[in-house]
């Protein structure tokens, strides 16, 4: 008797167990944002990174990028600073990063300028690099500043900055070289 009600149960349930157990480990949905408006985008982000699709972050990032291009206009600087505040308070960024993030894009400054590039030692070895990189963020520049809030002041004041630190570097270099031929 009692084979044949085990029986019956795991016929019975058997199914239904496996079923549930394959919906708890199934995998997040971490794919793109869905609609083009950018305050829903925004929502939607937040829903899946507060959810367990954090490791994804860049790529939502990106996506809400490219909807705001779509939509160009001064307060878009706003919402990816609140957006940025919000995944720092969660956790998924650090201040620090959530601060790059939006300097990278929406700041004249440069992000990859850290510290001091009068440095003989340090930065004139790897000027080339210094400068691929700013030149990349520059162009993150141009998508912040012009094609998502139509700040193109901003932007010209990047470009100009990338430009003095061009001679800036291009001079000290010289002269970190000839002292060092002494």
């Amino acid at each position: 008797m009692f084979k044949q009600t085990h029986r019956l149960f795991l016929s019975l349930f058997a199914p239904l167990v496996f079923t549930l157990a394959g919906c708890a480990s199934a995998p997040p949905d971490c794919g793109g944002i869905a609609t083009r408006n950018l305050d829903a985008a925004f929502a939607q982000a937040k829903s899946s990174l507060g959810g367990s699709c954090a490791a994804h972050f860049d790529r939502y990032f990106d996506d809400l990028l490219t909807i705001a291009e779509g939509d160009p206009k001064p307060g878009n600087k706003r919402q990816f600073s609140e957006f940025l505040v919000w995944a720092s308070d969660e956790g998924i960024l650090s201040k620090q990063q959530a601060r790059d993030h939006y300097n990278r894009y929406f700041n004249v400054k440069f992000v990859s300028l850290a510290g001091d590039y009068n440095n003989c030692s340090y930065t004139c070895p790897r000027r080339d690099q210094v400068m691929l990189s700013m030149e990349r963020e520059l162009s993150d520049k141009e998508r912040g500043l012009i094609r998502i809030t139509e700040d193109n002041a901003a932007y010209y004041r990047s470009d100009e900055l990338y430009r003095e630190v061009e001679l800036v570097l291009e001079a000290t270099c010289t002269a970190c070289a000839a002292r060092a031929g002494r």
